[in-house]
């Protein structure tokens, strides 16, 4: 820990990233289902990325969303699992105080613009389901693009004011985050000064995105029901339905872990601390290896573009080994 011992605060340059409290003797086992996680979210992602832009067939609003929600759940995991695995195996704790709050503006901007493509998937099964017709005369190609932006800048920008809460505060407490990664509640937990404010504010960028995203989703699907059981038949409200069971799987996996680490986070001041570290990492590691697995079992597109990557790769090594070249080596 570096100090300016001149000032009765501590003005910190580095934090020591603690991991899992109580848990520290484990974290060479612990980190085996981490690196299995980081490694299934990155093969699932980019293969998802992969089959939808070489189909052209998949070239649809849901599917078009669903790369975007993949590229900011790949971001997402690259931020975080990398220095949480660092941490693990070789024991490296140190975090700059910079680096800490750019890790943490990060990981709020981007769950932040997941939970917006998850809303932009739910607009998308409203139209498709309560106003087919105009379905494609909605979601035209410049209205996806405008969604995605929208929804890119509104992550970036309300989340932008969050590193800078923090730069400027005096942290008289420690340096030590009892986390596996940086982020807002637990930095400002070890801030001296008045945080009132500050808080009120990540409260209410809290409710206007991912809590409205989610009320949002609810009247969205409230609709789409009410629209199914006016069908006149069973089996056509059957196949209705069955086209949002993918992305039904999508919310539950997000928003479970997510408003779970959050109540924890502000009223589970009993619940014990490894508790909070493994819901807060199951909200960042799971939903990105679920989402391509959920698509991936639930569309048949998608499965068949899989089994079509799959076979193509095989084959084109099955080449690379039959060729003289490989065999005279």
């Amino acid at each position: 820990m570096m100090l300016d011992h001149n000032r009765s605060n501590l003005q910190l340059t580095t934090f020591l990233l603690l991991g899992i409290p109580g848990l520290e003797d484990a974290h060479q086992w612990i980190s085996i289902p981490f690196c299995l996680v980081y490694l299934l979210s990155l093969i699932g992602n980019v293969a998802l990325l992969l089959i939808i832009k070489t189909d052209r067939k998949l070239h649809e609003p849901m599917y078009l969303f669903l790369c975007m929600l993949s590229v900011a759940d790949l971001m997402l995991t690259s931020c975080t699992l990398p220095k949480i695995l660092s941490l693990f195996w070789f024991n490296d704790r140190e975090i700059y105080f910079e680096a800490c709050l750019t890790q943490m503006y990060f990981i709020h901007s981007l769950s932040t613009m997941e939970s917006g493509f998850i809303l932009a998937m739910a607009f998308d099964r409203f139209v498709a389901i309560c106003h087919p017709l105009r379905h494609s005369t909605i979601l035209t190609p410049a209205v996806i693009v405008g969604l995605g932006l929208l929804i890119v800048f509104r992550g970036a920008v309300l989340l932008s004011p969050h590193p800078f809460l923090l730069r400027w505060l005096s942290y008289c407490k420690t340096n030590v985050i009892p986390h596996t990664y940086c982020e807002f509640m637990a930095l400002i937990k070890l801030v001296c000064s008045e945080t009132r404010i500050r808080r009120a504010y990540s409260l209410i960028v809290a409710f206007l995105t991912g809590g409205l995203d989610f009320i949002l989703i609810i009247c969205s699907y409230v609709l789409i029901l009410l629209t199914v059981f006016n069908l006149p038949s069973k089996a056509a409200r059957f196949k209705t339905l069955s086209t949002c069971v993918s992305h039904v799987w999508v919310i539950l996996v997000f928003y479970t872990p997510a408003f779970f680490s959050f109540l924890t986070h502000r009223f589970g001041h009993h619940i014990a601390p490894p508790v909070h570290i493994f819901i807060a990492n199951i909200y960042l590691l799971i939903p990105p290896m679920m989402n391509p697995i959920i698509y991936g079992v639930k569309t048949k597109r998608i499965r068949e573009g899989f089994l079509k990557f799959l076979t193509i790769k095989c084959v084109q090594l099955c080449k690379v080994c039959e060729s003289p070249d490989h065999q005279q080596r």
